[in-house]
Order: structure tokens, then C-alpha cells, then sequence
């Protein structure tokens, strides 16, 4: 005799799969204080994908020389920068977690990191692994890929997980050159400057790196420094330089500028040009030529950071302009970085949700 009655085995809950999501910037010193800038300039400068020298070399030259020398001063010009909250590149990145995890949900736990200093990234990746996360993606918040940033970001992820005995899976968003949230945030936090007066010129103001960095990465020996970058292709695609012509192009098209009313270059070189050439046009040398040929009023960019730091504020905010009014300039006017501006926020919770 059968029993046709039906009947099927408990199922156990499934345990509840959360992603979890690493925003990592860059670093910043934890005080003004000389000690502490000395510290952050050690580990940054002595990165083999920084400073791309022997270590032989490179730890000797940078710790016992130029990290002593650079230390007291780069202290100076941090003093500048720090306010009320302290240092705005870790206050801006702890409110972007803070927003993208209320965007993104229970379904997600956000942590975030800094390359060199605190909060490391180390902390970051504990913090999601005790929330035993299924999978991570990991956001470099460098718009361009450079082997000295997000490479160097991938290179100690790598290095730490490869440490843990459970390694959930791990994906990468390496660039975001042309993503559609970054490039629209800025164009309009541009439009609104732009409607507060009107600009002769704009410049687009990125980080520098040295020639030799993009030539190391050039696939199949397709970079030459030129025209190559006029447009952005599968053979440049993370050539730094390429990408932050098309970043350029791309912010230029929606803020309405034809080629002749903007100018893309580089700045924060190390070495002198003779020595070291970094990407070129160097900022400081473009901007101090152009009230001679009738400009005047320029508003500036710097599309290589999403958050304000010393390199926006300090450098392009007030040392370009001061540079820039020497020379006959009449106003030079510095974009605001994204921070966490909701436009900003949106766009970081559309990257997670397509990777």
C-alpha cells in the first residue's frame, strides 16, 4: 500500500546575503602636526607603485631625506586646509559612507578606507568581514586609473585578503572616467558657478603623473603622448592620461564649452621637468600665460578628486589663483569637489548597483 500524501522536508532559512561595499580614498595625515605628516608622507612616498624605484633606493632616499626635509613644511600647508571637522578629504568620505549606506539599504554594509593612514583599509575590510558579507566590490574613489592610486588601492586589497582562510568574492570598479553620475555632478556644480559670472576660460586641472607611468601601462605601445588621447578607445582605456581628456571632453559637452574655451592640464609634479617630465601641460605654467592673451576670468576644475583636499583647496583654490592674479589675471575661481553632494551619492549607489 502507498501513501500518495505529499510531503516535503523543512527547509532551513536561508541566512540573509549582504554585499558588501569599500570606498577607499587616497590618505591624509591624522593631525597638522608635523609627527603625523611625516608618518602619512613614509608610507606614501616609500609605495613602490608611487615612487617606482628600486626599495633599495627608494626607502633610503625618501625616508632619510626628502620625507625629513618635506615633512615641517607640508605641515604648514595642512594647517591651512584643516578645519572645525578636521581634515575634509576623511570628513567627506565618512559622510559619502554614511549616505550611500543609507541609499543602498540593509541589503549592504558600507566601510570605508584610507591607502595610507586612518581609517585603514585594513579596518575596512575587518569591518565586512565581521559582517560576513557574500561578496565585496571595491570603490577606488579615483575617477582616472592610475597604477599610483587605484592600483596601488587593488595591489594591498589583494595583499590583505590573500591572508584571510575564507576569501568571499571580490570585484573592482577600476574607473569611472565617463560615468554618467561623476561627469554630471560636476557639470552641475560648474553650471552653478558659471551663472554667478561669466568666465573667459576653463581649465580642467588633474593630478599629475610621470610620462614614464603611462608609458609602462601603454598596451601594446599604442601611447605616444599625443593625439593619441583624442579619443578614448579599448587600446587606451586605462591609459591615465587618455581618460582624463575624455573626462575633459565629457564635461566640456555638458556644460556646453567648444575646444577653444578650455584647456586640460596637469598638476603637483615632484620633479623638476628637466629631470623627471611628468603629463604635460603643467597648470601652473598654462595659467600664468593666459592673462597675457586676454584671459581673465578662468573657472577651474579638478576632475581627478572627488573630494576636497589639499591638492584642490590649498593648491588650484588659492595657490593657482594667487599664481594666476601675479601674472595680470583678474578672477580665478575653483570649482567645489563632489563631497558627498546628493547628485554624487545617487551616482555612487548606480555604480554598486551595476557591479
Amino acid at each position: 500500500m502507498t501513501d500518495d500524501r505529499s510531503f516535503s522536508m523543512p527547509t532551513p532559512a536561508s541566512p540573509q546575503r549582504r554585499i558588501g561595499v569599500l570606498l577607499v580614498n587616497l590618505g591624509t595625515p591624522d593631525s597638522p602636526k608635523t609627527p603625523d605628516v611625516r608618518r602619512y608622507l613614509n608610507e606614501f612616498l616609500t609605495d613602490g607603485r608611487v615612487i617606482d624605484m628600486p626599495a633599495a633606493v627608494r626607502y633610503p632616499l625618501f625616508q632619510g631625506l626628502v620625507v625629513p626635509l618635506r615633512a615641517p613644511k607640508s605641515a604648514k600647508i595642512y594647517q591651512q586646509l584643516w578645519d572645525e571637522r578636521g581634515s575634509p578629504l576623511l570628513y567627506h568620505g565618512l559622510d559619502l559612507q554614511k549616505l550611500v549606506q543609507e541609499k543602498l539599504g540593509k541589503d549592504y554594509v558600507v566601510a570605508f578606507g584610507m591607502r595610507y593612514q586612518n581609517p585603514s583599509i585594513e579596518k575596512a575590510l575587518e569591518e565586512l568581514r565581521a559582517a560576513a558579507v557574500d561578496r565585496i566590490i571595491v570603490l577606488p574613489l579615483f575617477p582616472q586609473y592610475a597604477a599610483a592610486s587605484t592600483g596601488s588601492v587593488q595591489e594591498k586589497v589583494m595583499e590583505l585578503v590573500s591572508k584571510w582562510w575564507v576569501v568571499p568574492s571580490i570585484s573592482f570598479i577600476s574607473t569611472f572616467t565617463d560615468d554618467p553620475g561623476f561627469i554630471g555632478t560636476f557639470v552641475t556644480l560648474g553650471k552653478e558657478e558659471m551663472a554667478k559670472r561669466k568666465y573667459d576660460h576653463v581649465v580642467f586641472s588633474y593630478h599629475g603623473i610621470p610620462e614614464r607611468h603611462v608609458l609602462k601601462g601603454s598596451h601594446n605601445n599604442y601611447c605616444k603622448l599625443g593625439t593619441c588621447c583624442s579619443s578614448y578607445n579599448k587600446n587606451n582605456r586605462y591609459c591615465y592620461r587618455a581618460q582624463c581628456f575624455e573626462t575633459s571632453r565629457q564635461l566640456a559637452a555638458g556644460l556646453g564649452l567648444a575646444p577653444e574655451q578650455y584647456t586640460t592640464t596637469f598638476q603637483s609634479r615632484l620633479q623638476s621637468r628637466l629631470r623627471d617630465p611628468w603629463l604635460q601641460p603643467y597648470t601652473d605654467e598654462v595659467l600664468k600665460e593666459m592673462p597675457a592673451k586676454g584671459i581673465k576670468n578662468v573657472l577651474a576644475f579638478s576632475p581627478a578628486f572627488v573630494a576636497d583636499c589639499l591638492e584642490t583647496t590649498i593648491e588650484v583654490g588659492t595657490e593657482f589663483r594667487e599664481m594666476f592674479e601675479e601674472a595680470g589675471g583678474e578672477h580665478w575661481q575653483l570649482v567645489p569637489s563632489l563631497n558627498s553632494h546628493p547628485q554624487w551619492v545617487e551616482g555612487v549607489v548606480n555604480m554598486i548597483h551595476r557591479n
